[in-house]
């Protein structure tokens, strides 16, 4: 065996445990980002359990106020089954752009509920309706964080596969760029729900 032989069988060996390298971190950084979204899952869940149970203590405070129940009860279903889609193709732009407005919907329809609330003094001393709202809050802190995990993977994840040489074993496998969960661009829609019960 000659020397040129030796030294390309060598540099294509290199080459070869390079490229293995590469895409198999991409893959954990792929499945770090399905990870980060299972542990937003399971906040989302708590959340979408929780609602129901709020606007059904608020029911009997409520009944002038029909509407605005439903629209809670409606955008938590929107919100669930964006979750749900999600769930089996964590990544996809579609669908977490579709999870991020249903999300901001329910966000929305709770806070015209808890604003409603204002106006009952009875439902703001129900107890069940103060624990209920407390653990919503804490659900909500839970989730923020669960976002900021997710969002931390996808910005590693991102990072690797847009880096020269690993963005040549990226494209050739079909490694695209994952979206991060981003708050809504509409002015009205950021500003801060205020809750007082």
């Amino acid at each position: 065996m000659s020397l040129q032989t030796i030294i390309l069988s060598t540099l294509l060996a290199m080459l070869l445990f390079w490229a293995v390298g590469a895409y198999n971190r991409l893959v954990r950084l792929k499945n770090m980002i399905a990870n980060a979204f299972a542990q937003i899952d399971v906040q989302l869940k708590r959340r979408y359990d929780l609602v129901p149970n709020l606007v059904e203590a608020a029911k009997k405070y409520l009944q002038h106020e029909q509407a605005t129940l439903e629209a809670v009860t409606s955008a938590r279903n929107r919100a669930r089954s964006a979750s749900d889609a999600l769930r089996g193709r964590p990544g996809k732009a579609d669908a977490v752009l579709a999870l991020a407005a249903a999300e901001q919907a329910l966000d929305g329809s709770l806070g015209r509920l808890f604003a409603v609330a204002e106006a009952y003094p009875d439902l703001k001393a129900d107890q069940t309706i103060r624990e209920l709202s407390e653990e919503l809050t804490s659900t909500e802190n839970k989730v923020g964080f669960a976002r900021q995990a997710y969002n931390d993977a996808v910005l590693d994840y991102n990072n690797a596969q847009a880096q020269f040489p690993a963005l040549l074993v990226a494209r050739t496998f079909g490694f695209a760029p994952s979206p991060m969960l981003r708050a809504t661009e509409s002015a009205a829609e950021r500003q801060a729900v205020r809750i007082q019960l």
